[in-house]
């Protein structure tokens, strides 16, 4: 270690040292703080990344990446606070039309939902094809802690194809801005 004679140097050597280092750094006493990122409950925000999810019975779909994911025997449950995307694949005869889902999946999920609004069925062209749309309202599950439930705005859509029949149901706080990656979603729906 060098002997330095004259503290006075010492001190303007260090002093001139970190005068050198802080003009390196920008100033920050004028700078504007940046808004908190808000996203509405339940919105997908625009950036999320979704990968391919292939169903056990065979159909493929894009979901969001980072869901939680509960599989079940036909499919799966993909989650993220109140919202879901629940895919099931099963057999079937024939595809379905507006009729037959009235009196079916309508029927059994007014009958078996909370609270279940059904708001219209209609036939609608996919990407992966033609399906029957529902659009309906329905109260969420209690939550397991504090009981409280919100109102969801809900849409199924029931594609047929190579003798299967590939349900999609998406779920989401009413209110939530979620059609384009709900569309998304929809059309990427292959039955194979």
């Amino acid at each position: 270690m060098p002997h330095f004679r004259n503290r006075t140097a010492v001190l303007v050597v260090a002093l001139t040292s970190l005068l050198a280092v802080g003009s390196a750094m920008p100033a920050v006493a004028g700078e504007a703080p940046i808004a908190a990122e808000h996203n509405p409950p339940g919105d997908i925000p625009d950036n999320q990344v979704f990968i391919t999810y292939e169903a056990p019975n065979g159909a493929t779909l894009q979901v969001p990446e980072g869901w939680s994911r509960n599989d079940t025997a036909s499919g799966a449950v993909f989650s993220d606070k109140y919202n879901t995307v629940n895919v099931d694949v099963s057999p079937a005869s024939s595809a379905p039309t507006v009729a037959n889902v009235t009196s079916g999946d309508a029927a059994d999920l007014k009958a078996n939902g909370r609270a279940v609004e059904i708001a219209d069925i209609k036939q609608v062209k996919l990407d992966g094809g033609d399906a029957v749309r529902i659009d309906y309202a329905v109260n969420s599950e209690p939550n397991a802690v504090t009981s409280k439930q919100i109102r969801l705005e809900a849409v199924r859509f029931l594609i047929y194809g190579e003798g299967k029949l590939a349900s999609l149901d998406m779920r989401a706080p009413l209110g939530a801005d979620n059609v384009d990656q709900w569309r998304m979603m929809s059309n990427s729906v292959r039955v194979k």
